[in-house]
């Protein structure tokens, strides 16, 4: 039987202080909060600008979106941010020994379940955050951070979805 190895985490309510005045960092330097849908879409709008040019030069969605991003829609905020997610996520793993590639999942279920599993909800998510005009944090928090209803109603939203749905996927990974 595997021993289990106790680490050391971030108390979460330092962490939320932590996520907070990064946030207020953010409005404050660059006059608009976090998000990671918007990087995603420069990315992909990025993709379909070189893989098919004629496709997004008559599309609607891809011509406004390269009209209100002039120049080169890698060059947002937003990507620099998600950039710097990955980065410092990496940097972070490596500095306290804890990057290892592995899947962490129950042992009722396989890393390929696992990893369907993460795959599909990763699609639902990111298909919501476009039909919902931002993700958990640019609706939400950004959007809960200057009071705004949107933000709250989302966020409520988010998690009233999960706890609903929490007791179907659960056997996953209990």
């Amino acid at each position: 039987m595997s021993e289990v190895i106790k680490t050391k985490y971030l108390n979460p309510y330092v962490g939320g202080v932590l996520l907070g005045l990064v946030l207020l960092a953010a409005n404050f330097v660059s006059g608009r909060g976090l998000g990671a849908s918007g990087a995603i879409k420069s990315a992909v709008v990025s993709t379909v600008n070189t893989v098919l040019p004629s496709h997004a030069e008559n599309t609607v969605f891809y011509t406004e979106y390269n009209e209100s991003h002039p120049g080169n829609p890698m060059k947002s905020w937003l990507v620099f941010e998600m950039l710097g997610v990955l980065v410092g996520g990496f940097l972070s793993g490596a500095l306290a020994k804890r990057l290892k590639f592995k899947v962490e999942h129950s042992p009722k279920i396989t890393s390929k379940r696992r990893l369907m599993f993460a795959a599909l909800g990763g699609i639902f998510f990111g298909f919501g955050s476009q039909l919902g005009r931002g993700c958990t944090s640019g609706s939400a928090l950004s959007g809960m951070a200057v009071l705004s209803v949107g933000g709250f109603v989302t966020m409520a939203f988010i998690f009233g979805t999960a706890f609903a749905l929490a007791y179907f996927f659960r056997r996953n990974w209990i």
